[in-house]
């Protein structure tokens, strides 16, 4: 199993989905991925288990329905006003949320909104890169150029081409697997410009059947986007949950 005890800083921690009404949607993400949930703590949030560790959060939306990419950062505080010093806006300042950490919402110079997280008595997930867990995020943006000063200079990342994506990596980090088709010091990617898609960090989560992940999406009511579709290694689909939290899953097709 992928387990992870910890996050140095500059890599991605934690995913959580924030939507009008969590109870709804807790059967949905129950049965699609095989998550238990904690109870509700502060202000309603719960934390979705898988064989008893943590693997993403459930809470409730101030705004529109959204899955979130969390960056693990020493100081909340500090990073806030760089990203802001650096064109940044500080959509939510830095707040507590304790006893797991200190987080600040951020929206970069080209319009993708991420959280960064100052970890207490949470790291981040707990398990990653197995079947119904987060495996990787994703920015789209309109200007990568802008994106890769922006997210270098805040968090040390190194853009590097590959094929139609961009690898954001951060030298000296080790994640991922050794066999896995992409360098382990990669923590996020940077996906081609489209006009027709608006500034977002996306979240992936793996899966092992792509084809049969869309259909219960859509038995459970939620809807399927896009796909399934293949890319070099994988099947993919991108989905929706039943209040519109839009995410992506990705089956891998080729032997290890």
């Amino acid at each position: 199993m992928s387990e992870r005890h910890e996050y140095p800083a500059g890599v991605p921690c934690w995913v959580d989905v924030l939507v009008p009404d969590p109870d709804a949607v807790l059967t949905f993400y129950g049965d699609l991925f095989g998550w238990d949930f904690t109870d509700p703590g502060p202000n309603g949030y719960r934390v979705a288990r898988v064989m008893g560790r943590d693997v993403a959060g459930l809470g409730v939306a101030q705004a529109l329905p959204s899955w979130n990419t969390y960056i693990r950062v020493e100081s909340v505080d500090a990073a806030a006003e760089r990203a802001a010093e650096d064109g940044a806006t500080v959509l939510v300042e830095p707040m507590d949320a304790l006893p797991a950490g200190r987080l600040a919402v951020i929206v970069d110079p080209t319009g993708a909104a991420f959280a960064i997280w100052e970890a207490r008595e949470r790291e981040g997930a707990e398990l990653v890169n197995e079947a119904g867990t987060w495996t990787m995020s994703s920015l789209h943006t309109p200007d990568p150029a802008a994106a890769s000063a922006f997210y270098g200079a805040l968090f040390g990342w190194e853009s590097e081409p590959r094929g139609s994506m961009t690898l954001l990596r951060l030298e000296g980090y080790i994640g991922g697997r050794a066999k896995q088709p992409v360098p382990r010091d990669v923590v996020a990617v940077m996906a081609p410009p489209a006009p027709d898609i608006p500034p977002h960090w996306n979240v992936n989560f793996q899966i092992s059947d792509a084809d049969l992940t869309a259909e219960l999406t859509a038995s459970l009511g939620g809807a399927v986007i896009e796909g399934p579709f293949d890319t070099p290694g994988f099947r993919n689909a991108v989905l929706a949950d039943p209040q519109g939290a839009v995410f992506s899953v990705s089956q891998l097709v080729f032997a290890r």
